[in-house]
């Protein structure tokens, strides 16, 4: 079986309680952000164990409130992965553990589904993610916020063999303002859901952090850092702008997303 791991940290240096943020649906229903990540995870086909992984006794209130599964991790963790590798050391039999980004809650469960699936046909896999090419919307959404001096989402580079070169908080490639690849821009955006083997994660806590994961803030490029494959599987877009709730200006576009599909 798998575990399908959501972190949610409390202490958000640009969103604090984040995790508890309200967001609503269809018909103006009111969920927290980790009830509505909680509940895409739980739509995966398969048989996945979820749990969310926190430093808040706060966030684990919640979540048993709501009929979920958490679970306290170490405040000394520094990010998801991190969390992930907290529970993987805790004995559970899994090989393949999943992180679910506790605020990337438009993720499409069959993205979930394609990621496991390709860690259980490709054995030397040690690290996998998802990437899809960017819509027109989704490209000016992050654009904008990072004109504005937000981070509206992280790009990926990735070689011929499918493997990341580099991720980055800047849109990457640069295309020029007013020039016609803005209209299909060849952008990859980074959904920041990963897959890891037990042995992945108990490499990664065991390095110390880079100086580029420090610098962009992106918990993945200590992987590349020290010689670490991650697979990049690139995706078709589901049909509706994959934005992340990062910032609080995240919310109108997400919950009208949610009104459209008919998300209570």
């Amino acid at each position: 079986m798998t575990t399908i791991v959501i972190p949610a940290r409390w202490a958000s240096s640009r969103y604090p309680a984040k995790p508890l943020a309200m967001i609503r649906g269809v018909g103006g229903e009111q969920r927290s952000l980790v009830e509505r990540s909680w509940r895409a995870a739980r739509s995966v086909p398969g048989d996945h164990e979820v749990v969310v992984a926190t430093d808040s006794d706060r966030i684990v209130e919640a979540v048993e409130e709501f009929g979920g599964r958490a679970a306290l991790t170490p405040e000394y963790c520094r990010n998801g992965t991190e969390r992930v590798a907290a529970l993987a050391s805790d004995g559970r039999p899994d090989d393949i553990f999943v992180n679910f980004q506790g605020d990337a809650l438009l993720t499409p469960p069959e993205f979930v589904a394609a990621l496991i699936e390709h860690m259980k046909t490709n054995a030397d896999c040690e690290v996998a993610t998802v990437a899809v090419r960017c819509s027109p919307g989704t490209y000016r959404h992050i654009v904008t916020d990072q004109a504005q001096g937000r981070v509206g989402g992280t790009t990926a580079i990735v070689n011929a063999a499918g493997n990341a070169l580099y991720f980055s908080k800047r849109v990457l490639p640069h295309i020029a303002p007013g020039d016609a690849l803005e209209k299909d821009p060849p952008v990859l955006l980074h959904l920041g859901l990963y897959a890891y083997r037990r042995s992945a994660l108990m490499r990664y806590v065991a390095l110390p952090p880079c100086r580029v994961e420090e610098i962009e803030g992106l918990e993945q490029l200590r992987f590349l850092h020290y010689g670490i494959p991650v697979a990049v599987l690139e995706l078709e877009q589901p049909g509706w702008d994959v934005i992340e709730l990062n910032n609080p200006e995240d919310l109108e576009p997400i919950e009208r997303i949610l009104t459209e599909r008919g998300i209570a």
